[in-house]
């Protein structure tokens, strides 16, 4: 029990300082003290009509409690300071205005000081005697005395008391305090009735200060009764929240008690089951439905053998019975019939789609393979293209013309094998993986699932989903799939699954080896605009909520767009900027600055600024060739640039962020070329006395690959022999020392690269002739190609030597 100790000079109560407590508040001014101790306040002012314990640091205030005591009167000034922290106040923190008071029974423990403050009366420093503690400072008593009463102040004072009658029923402490009150003071004097309802409030001590502050009566109560209404809205919110949330509660409880006795006489008269029971014989009738192998059977038997035995109310009910509740949602033995109409698929496809003839052939092959045997079962399709060019939707396409169940998720930056093939059940919160969520959400053994972005997986501490993926697309072992949640055989040999990826040497090669691959190449402008035309304009018309009777677009419009703002390999760059023509159109039409808006060509420059590409004929010169590159966004044309810096040494210097292999292939080129100068009708001593140096432009932008070894080549020996190019053309094909041209690959994506900036002829290696024979007619259209085996056959192609 914590020991209270007197302060020395504490005050001994006794009637006549009783009596003098009583006929201070009273007396004329003058015979108040005109110097006073002083102590801080923190967090709200002091009123005259109060009386409170207060507790201090025993610290900073000790020897100013001490000299209190030891005076006749025993008073003391109480004033706010600014600040939070009371014990390192200074004169400059300190309000002018405070509360004078009586000190009761002062005591000291554990550090504190505390007393009770009787107040008395407003006081207002006038001077400060004393810099540091103890504070001792000279004062005067503005308004001291009674005040004249007037109706109006009477007024007040009634409105005062209606408000605090209000107050009363809301909260029980405002009750205690108003006894209180009136066991000290009459309710007819209304300075200390204005003191006491503003001292009820919870209001920041800077709007108290003011009303402590206020020497005018009128005034003082005018400040008071605003601070007093908002309390009092304060209170009846809370009380009303509080209505509400015990009126929700009581309604729980009735509900429950309710329940509680239905439940009862529902088991009295044999007609209620309880939880576990309604549990299991919901699990059995799922059960009924289902077609259940055997290992499948007997694993849910003995889960239910062992919730039947289970408390509800336990964990491990719970993670039984949602491990229940997983395998008899699962669609065991239930099948779509597979709609093998090789015409109906081929017209969903062109509905569908624009383009892509080849890649629709592809999978009408695939459908008649699935025709021949009856279902379309075991097959893992890969399509591989740029970003845009409908990866995704040729996906649900095929779905759409099988008649399947399609479900698609992204495995792009999956870096847990658990989301392939779930996690056990030992773990808070495990779930099977994303394969035995797609089947349950089809609700079909057999759906079409697709895997975007299988290029872009990860792999962390957490294990390598590509491995993990290794089971789940081999035909050979996923009809024995075994998620670690469900820990039961599930057979995904029936389910299709299609993946897409932007390019295939990111993706492991056992997982590429499962895959049957599908290239999806650029569009050819005459493509993009029959999408657009078909697909794009009509689907951002929607959007926007047009018609097309009241925006529509002319033909060589979007053939600008695409040729001058969307000269990528897919569509999406075109689909935004079509967009953003109907939303400016959409802009004049509420507007009414027009009812109908129309688009040509030269309406685009207003409506997307300046074209982000401008048509620039191939570049020509000396040393300056015209090469074919692939990315992964499609193939590009590549401006190659030779030239001789100086003849005062041998050398040759490569710019342009070239990759290692390509560095290699132009070391070859100029080792061949150095080599077989002679040969090719060029000065044999060219590079002997030469420093060369070999460029790529863009140098920004990173490059590799050995295919443009015939375009370094040429450059080399177009430099040496002093003579350019002269007619556009572009190659591709990989060098080596002994001057043989080698196959390359994207032969598709180069050649549209050709055609979309205007050149016409190109050079190809012989072991690409059948791939470019594969190609559509409408894309070799115009086109003039030769074949090369060895480099000679590029120098009298380009040179005629």
């Amino acid at each position: 029990m914590t020991e209270h100790h007197p302060i020395e000079g504490e005050i001994v109560e006794s009637t006549e300082e009783t009596e003098q407590s009583e006929t201070l508040a009273g007396l004329p001014a003058q015979t108040l003290p005109a110097t006073l101790h002083l102590l801080p306040m923190t967090d709200k002012p002091f009123f005259p009509a109060q009386t409170l314990p207060l507790v201090m640091n025993q610290g900073p205030w000790m020897e100013s409690v001490k000299q209190i005591g030891e005076t006749a009167h025993h008073l003391v000034g109480l004033v706010l300071v600014h600040g939070d922290q009371s014990d390192d106040a200074k004169p400059d923190d300190f309000y002018q205005m405070g509360t004078l008071v009586r000190m009761h029974h002062p005591m000291h423990a554990d550090g504190k000081i505390q007393f009770i403050a009787e107040g008395i009366t407003r006081f207002k420093v006038v001077e400060w005697i004393s810099g540091k503690p103890p504070y001792y400072a000279r004062v005067e008593y503005p308004g001291a005395g009674r005040q004249n009463q007037s109706e109006e102040v009477k007024a007040y004072a009634l409105a005062i008391i209606n408000a605090i009658k209000e107050l009363l029923p809301l909260n029980p402490l405002y009750s205690e305090e108003l006894k209180f009150f009136l066991n000290r003071f009459s309710p007819n004097e209304p300075a200390l009735l204005t003191d006491f309802a503003a001292s009820l409030t919870t209001a920041p001590k800077g709007k108290l200060q003011e009303v402590l502050e206020a020497t005018n009566l009128r005034r003082r109560m005018e400040k008071v009764l605003v601070l007093i209404k908002k309390e009092l809205e304060v209170a009846k919110l809370q009380s009303q929240i509080q209505e509400k949330v015990e009126e929700k509660m009581t309604t729980q409880q009735r509900e429950f008690f309710l329940r509680e006795q239905l439940r009862a006489i529902q088991k009295e008269l044999g007609i209620a089951k309880d939880d576990r029971t309604a549990d299991l014989e919901l699990y059995q009738g799922r059960i009924k439905k289902l077609k259940l192998p055997v290992h499948a059977a007997k694993k849910i038997d003995e889960e239910m053998n062992k919730l039947s035995g289970l408390e509800h109310g336990s964990p491990e009910y719970t993670v039984t019975r949602n491990y229940l509740d997983w395998l008899t949602n699962l669609p065991w033995g239930k099948h779509t019939k597979d709609k093998l109409n090789l015409e109906r698929a081929r017209k969903i496809l062109d509905h569908d789609h624009d383009g892509l003839d080849d890649v629709k052939e592809r999978i009408i092959e695939f459908l008649a393979v699935g025709a021949m045997k009856g279902e379309v079962a075991g097959s893992i399709l890969l399509l591989v293209g740029p970003p845009g060019v409908g990866k995704t939707s040729i996906g649900r396409s095929v779905a759409n013309a099988l008649g399947r169940k399609f479900y698609r998720f992204s495995v792009g930056g999956m870096r847990d094998e658990a989301e392939i093939k779930g996690h056990r059940r030992t773990y808070i919160g495990a779930m099977p993986g994303k394969f035995i969520q797609a089947i349950k959400e089809v609700e079909s053994e057999n759906p079409i699932i697709m895997l975007d972005e299988v290029d872009k997986i990860g792999a962390s501490y957490q294990g390598d989903p590509a491995s993990a993926l290794l089971e789940v697309l081999d035909p050979e072992q996923n009809a024995e799939f075994l998620d670690h949640y469900l820990d039961v055989r599930f057979d995904l040999s029936k389910t299709l699954f299609i993946c897409t990826a932007n390019q295939l040497d990111t993706i492991p090669g056992p997982l590429l080896d499962r895959m049957e691959v599908i290239r999806l190449s650029g569009y050819l402008t005459e493509e993009k605009l029959a999408i657009a035309k078909h697909h794009l304009w009509p689907k951002q018309l929607k959007k926007a909520g047009l018609t097309r009777g009241q925006a529509n677009i002319t033909d060589g419009a979007i053939r600008k767009i695409i040729d001058g703002y969307a000269r990528e390999a897919g569509v999406r760059q075109l689909e935004q900027n079509l967009g953003k023509v109907i939303r400016k159109a959409a802009v004049k039409i509420v507007r009414k600055e027009a009812e109908k808006v129309h688009v040509t060509v030269t309406d685009l420059e207003d409506l997307l600024d300046q074209p982000a590409y401008v048509r620039e004929k191939p570049q020509t010169g000396i040393g300056v060739v015209t090469g074919l590159a692939w990315t992964a966004l499609g193939g590009v044309t590549l401006t190659i640039e030779a030239t001789k810096v100086h003849t005062l040494n041998r050398g040759f210097k490569l710019t342009g962020k070239l990759g290692e292999v390509m560095k290699e292939s132009a070391e070859i080129a100029y080792s061949y070329i150095s080599s077989h100068l002679k040969a090719y009708k060029g000065d044999a001593n060219f590079f002997d006395g030469a420093f060369v140096h070999l460029h790529v432009p863009e140098g920004a932008t990173p490059k590799d690959g050995p295919s443009a070894g015939i375009t370094m080549a040429t450059a080399l020996l177009s430099l040496a022999r002093n003579e350019k190019i002269s007619r556009p053309l572009a190659m591709t094909g990989e060098l080596t020392l002994t001057g043989q041209v080698l196959a390359i690959g994207g032969v598709r994506e180069k050649v549209i690269a050709a055609k979309q900036v205007g050149i016409h002829e190109l050079i190809l290696p012989a072991a690409n002739q059948p791939d470019y024979e594969r190609l559509p007619d409408y894309v070799k259209a115009g086109l003039e190609v030769n074949f090369v085996k060895h480099y000679k056959d590029v120098a009298r192609i380009v040179f005629g030597t």
